[in-house]
């Protein structure tokens, strides 16, 4: 498990990060690159790993 923030997520559900962009798009990137992850910066967590295997994360300013 990885402290993200307040929250703690179970990584062994998680199959992708997805990433929504301030002008409505995003993407998914593997949990394979997870270290990238810690590189966005701030923002909001909203873990769906127990329904669709992926992790959104939302910037500071577009959550």
């Amino acid at each position: 498990m990885h402290n993200v923030a307040a929250s703690t997520i179970d990584l062994s559900k998680v199959r992708a990060v997805v990433y929504h962009m301030p002008d409505g798009e995003s993407f998914s990137v593997p949990i394979e690159s997870f270290d990238h992850f810690y590189e966005l910066g701030l923002g909001k967590i909203c873990d769906t790993s127990d329904v669709d295997g992926n992790v959104h994360f939302f910037p500071r300013g577009n959550a």
